[in-house]
């Protein structure tokens, strides 16, 4: 391994792993969501695969993960290894940004010169080398850079759903500033950015000094930062915990996107080639996987099509399904609930339909 790159040493991260994943409802439920499933029958979850990821690349001890407390029991069960300290229970559901900031002054009491990489816990990478290299370069440009750097994948679709990064002037030869940040536009905006060739993915992997993330967060809440960082001082474990869910409520529920992204002058891209896929939606697990030649993705599931196409289908183990004349629909069974509605920007009937099982029949379906 070429840890003679990067001082390693300095090198942290944080893997964010609170979601609901609601999304891939009803797969992924509020009590056990996507990033603890084994989704595609690989042997691993989405959490652990992610976690080996990055501990080819920096020191395992460096390693942070961060989650609700409700899933607390649920990382220890999947990554044992993991120390004590390195796993942050958030007391409620909150956006990216407090996450990272809570991060940032763990990480930073631990060692003033760290860069941390803030990754999410459930994507895909098809080229783990190439991931690799370009995490490394990332690391060595934010070690002597102030700024928040993004990983960015050339699109390859007009999809609403995601952020897109327009590139401003190169710093290199993948690295260049960001000129503007659009967060999940509308599908045709979203296909002018694609045409034109100037706009990138926004993965949601993010690398800075950790120096540089909190003194661009605690201008969100600047007397509230300097309290917990003066109380925490001399604290214990258990009494940070403690301090946690005193004081985590009263951060604002704001994503590092719309807080660092977007608010500062310091940001930039690398453009990225490690073959990147977002499970988010099962719209994009469709657009991202490769297809069958009736266009359908069957994800670990023992399904009979006919004359069916351009369908996504995942089932519970032992169940088997026969799918006749559908065409563009997401079938999907887990547990106490079958889903079966159109594919084409479902997030938004999905969450209708998890609001209205939720009132009429209980929250053991949802």
């Amino acid at each position: 391994m070429e840890n003679d790159l990067i001082p390693l040493e300095n090198a942290y991260c944080v893997i964010l792993a609170g979601g609901k994943g609601r999304r891939l409802w009803p797969c992924s439920r509020e009590r056990y969501p996507k990033q603890f499933i084994d989704f595609f029958g690989s042997g691993r979850t989405l959490l652990q695969q992610t976690y080996d990821r990055l501990a080819r690349i920096i020191p395992r001890e460096h390693i942070f993960i961060n989650t609700n407390q409700d899933y607390t029991h649920i990382v220890r069960e999947q990554l044992p290894e993991l120390e004590e300290e390195n796993l942050l229970a958030e007391p409620i559901h909150r956006n990216t940004a407090p996450s990272v900031a809570w991060a940032c002054l763990r990480i930073l009491r631990q060692n003033p010169e760290a860069s941390v990489i803030v990754s999410p816990a459930d994507y895909e990478v098809q080229n783990e080398q190439v991931f690799r290299e370009n995490m490394l370069e990332g690391l060595r440009f934010v070690d002597s850079h102030d700024g928040l750097l993004t990983m960015g994948i050339k699109p390859t679709r007009p999809e609403p759903g995601y952020g897109y990064i327009q590139l401003g002037n190169p710093l290199g030869d993948h690295i260049f500033a960001v000129q503007s940040f659009t967060e999940k536009p509308e599908r045709d905006f979203a296909r002018m950015f694609v045409d034109s060739g100037e706009f990138y993915w926004n993965t949601g992997l993010f690398l800075s000094r950790a120096k540089f993330l909190k003194q661009s967060l605690e201008k969100l809440l600047p007397a509230l930062f300097h309290e917990v960082e003066v109380a925490a001082v001399d604290l214990s474990l258990e009494k940070r915990n403690e301090l946690v869910k005193q004081y985590f409520p009263l951060f604002p529920n704001l994503s590092l996107e719309h807080s660092v992204l977007e608010r500062s002058d310091e940001v930039y891209v690398m453009k990225c080639d490690f073959g990147w896929a977002d499970l988010g939606t099962w719209h994009s697990i469709y657009e991202a996987y490769s297809k069958s030649d009736d266009d359908n993705v069957v994800i670990n599931s023992d399904v009979i099509t006919d004359d069916s196409r351009n369908n996504i289908i995942k089932l519970s183990d032992g169940r088997l399904a026969i799918v006749n004349g559908l065409d563009g629909y997401i079938v999907a069974e887990h547990g106490n609930v079958l889903l079966i509605c159109r594919k084409e920007d479902s997030s938004a009937l999905i969450r209708k339909y998890i609001n209205d099982v939720q009132i009429g029949r209980g929250s053991e379906f949802v």
